[in-house]
């Protein structure tokens, strides 16, 4: 077995990059080897082709100064086999180099001095290849490094020393095949949108020309997703970094912060180097290279079955970033073989606490859901919890891919030029106001920090126009009296609003009904429209009771939790609730039963969110008589049943009588 091929094979060391992987369960170990491998099946596929070629061209059409120097393969072969060993090693391989001083953090260079002290003149005897084949490695993937914002282009300046041993043209044909193989063992896709850059910083390296990208360029392409990168953030990075620095998994550490964050981090982050390389012994020295991988590798684990970004741990961080006075957590900087390596400490309290959230959140049982509400203004929650912790993702999904018949009826009655979308949540009306309404300003609000994250992200990432701010219309009107708007939709958020917020009352207080709706009328233009699509309270006399029977015991089971855990339909004093355990049966006012159906509805993974919600507060008759003291024309007020109820209770209860209450209402009205 080839030494490099053993380093690799027999290593217990992970040097995956978090941003490439789906999973981080999918982790074995083995991924620089098969990294190699990959690379030298490449090379072994550019061999074929330049020997085609050469076969095939005639000598009148060939130019020779195109040809590939046989050996060149030889030895971009030796390069790719021996470029990755730092990452690899026994344990005690490692303590080796680690002791010999060997900056392991720092693979390209580890590599080539591991290549160095292992490949003596008795394998291979031409000491100038030796040394050729030791700069190469040292600069390994700096051309795609430098083109992704990483590296400064004067990294390179090594390969001029490389010209007079191989001439311009063959180092020049071995940097194309060496960063073909290199680029496309990531990504076939990835070298095709990259070759003729590579190629250029490749021509203009040999040329002399080691100029910097500037630090807009680096910024940009270390931070390809940012939204918007402002005049800041670009000032930081200029005066900290640029172009001094090496900036290793930058986009894996930093991209779900919002560039205002980033600023933060890298300013207190350059303060911390400075008194990091003040207090260090000269032998103990950090170069210029920055490493974020502690920090990209702690922020990510696996829920439900994919790579999730670690919400706790990145409130934490948010609440230091706000307050760098913050308590439990501190942004640190090590030297380790002349590496800075960059992450973010946590108490022994604050890491068993996050622990616990993500055991629990996982979990999925009702108890843990209660006790992580208990933490909430650790991490700067909301206590409302309208912010639904890492599992925001899939009830956002849920509630996208809930294409109910009537959900998007409600765009029909859209007027004037602005349209404002509340509570936005996964952004699907969005999306659709924007398909139907291209010409119109669509503005989405929400009250959760997740929610916002997610749809700049959406929007940045599909390329849509509409616009989210944050905003709650229980405290303020929308704009102001030069800036008002034609159209309000409340999709399913009334009902939140109504259960959520809390009052000198308590919760589930109408009067946040009313003022929510008071604020958003004022909001409006002459002529402007509030379009509601929600729940709807069934209009009958309290003591009109329903009958559910389930069809095996854990509904009845669901049922007695609810009981105990749902605090709404506080005017209803009695609710004439009957269990009658031998049957599966229980029974009791229409407006309980109604409000128990369609939370059951959801299942046991949304359970402890939706048994904290109400959703039907206002009979259509009570919609009608708000908006006509308000003063508006009612366009429509209608009451009906989602079939998509019925459809998903089917196989969990029947009912007595068999006749499912209406679930949802559509009212739209407008202001003279």
């Amino acid at each position: 077995m080839e030494k490099w091929y053993e380093y690799l094979y027999y290593t217990e060391n992970s040097a995956v990059n978090i941003e490439r992987i789906e999973k981080v369960g999918d982790i074995t170990g083995r991924e620089t080897l098969d990294y190699v491998m990959r690379t030298l099946a490449i090379l072994d596929m550019i061999t074929l082709r330049e020997d085609a070629k050469s076969e095939g061209a005639k000598s009148d059409d060939y130019k020779s100064e195109d040809a590939v120097h046989q050996g060149d393969f030889g030895i971009v072969r030796t390069v790719l086999q021996w470029s990755e060993v730092a990452k690899g090693g026994t344990a005690k391989d490692r303590a080796e180099w680690i002791e010999a001083g060997l900056p392991l953090d720092i693979h390209n260079i580890a590599s080539a001095e591991i290549y160095k002290n292992y490949v003596d003149s008795a394998v291979i005897k031409n000491e100038s290849l030796r040394g050729v084949i030791y700069t190469l490695i040292r600069t390994h993937g700096m051309i795609g490094q430098c083109l992704r914002g990483e590296v400064p282009v004067t990294k390179n300046s090594e390969l001029l020393e490389l010209i007079p041993v191989l001439g311009k043209e063959r180092l020049r044909n071995i940097l194309y095949i060496l960063n073909e193989c290199i680029i496309a063992a990531v990504s076939e896709e990835l070298w095709k949108k990259v070759e003729a850059l590579s190629k250029e910083l490749i021509d203009r390296i040999l040329d002399g020309d080691l100029s910097e990208f500037d630090e807009k360029y680096r910024i940009t392409k270390l931070l390809p997703n940012l939204n918007d990168v402002t005049e800041e953030l670009l000032k930081v990075f200029a005066e900290k970094y640029f172009p001094k620095y090496e900036l290793w998994y930058f986009e894996a550490a930093l991209s779900d912060f919002s560039a205002e964050q980033i600023t933060t981090i890298l300013t207190r982050l350059s303060e911390q180097i400075e008194a990091v390389l003040t207090s260090a012994d000269e032998e103990a020295l950090g170069g210029e290279y920055i490493s974020f991988k502690p920090l990209a590798d702690s922020l990510y684990y696996d829920y439900e079955g994919r790579k999730h970004i670690n919400v706790y741990k990145k409130r934490i961080i948010e609440k230091y970033i706000r307050d760098s006075s913050t308590e439990n957590v501190d942004l640190s900087v090590n030297i380790v073989g002349g590496a800075l390596l960059v992450d973010f400490k946590f108490s022994k309290v604050c890491e068993k606490l996050i622990e616990f959230c993500v055991e629990a959140e996982q979990c999925g049982l009702l108890t843990f859901e209660k006790s992580i509400t208990v933490l909430y203004d650790m991490f700067g929650f909301r206590r409302d919890e309208f912010d639904r912790l890492n599992n925001e993702d899939k009830y956002l999904k849920t509630m996208n891919d809930a294409e109910a018949s009537t959900k998007y009826t409600i765009l029909d009655y859209v007027t004037g030029k602005t349209v404002v979308d509340v509570g936005s949540g996964g952004g699907v009306l969005l999306d659709k106001l924007e398909e139907r309404y291209p010409d119109k300003e669509i503005i989405g609000t929400d009250i959760s920090t997740n929610v916002i994250e997610v749809l700049n992200k959406k929007k940045q990432t599909e390329g849509h126009k509409w616009n989210v701010v944050m905003h709650n219309f229980v405290d303020t009107p929308f704009g102001d009296a030069e800036n008002k708007v034609d159209s309000i939709i409340f999709s399913s958020i009334i009902h939140e609003i109504f259960s959520y917020t809390e009052t000198p009352e308590g919760r589930f207080n109408i009067e946040t009904v009313k003022l929510s709706l008071k604020n958003a009328y004022d909001s409006l233009n002459p002529g402007g429209r509030i379009i509601i699509r929600d729940g709807v309270k069934t209009a009958v006399s309290d003591d009109e009771i329903l009958t559910v029977t389930f069809k095996d015991k854990s509904g009845l089971d669901f049922f007695k939790n609810y009981l105990a855990d749902f605090e709404g339909l506080t005017d209803i004093e009695d609710k004439h609730i009957v269990i009658d355990e031998e049957n599966l049966r229980v029974s009791g006012c229409i407006n309980y039963i109604r409000e128990f159906l369609y939370t059951y509805t959801w299942g046991q993974e949304s359970y402890s969110h939706e048994v904290q919600e109400q959703f039907g507060y206002f009979t259509i008759g009570d919609f009608t008589e708000y908006f006509t003291e308000l003063g508006a024309r009612i366009i429509r007020a209608e009451a009906f049943l989602e079939p998509g109820y019925p459809e998903h209770l089917r196989d969990k209860v029947s009912l007595e009588p068999d006749v499912y209450p209406d679930s949802n209402c559509i009212v739209v009205v407008e202001k003279p």
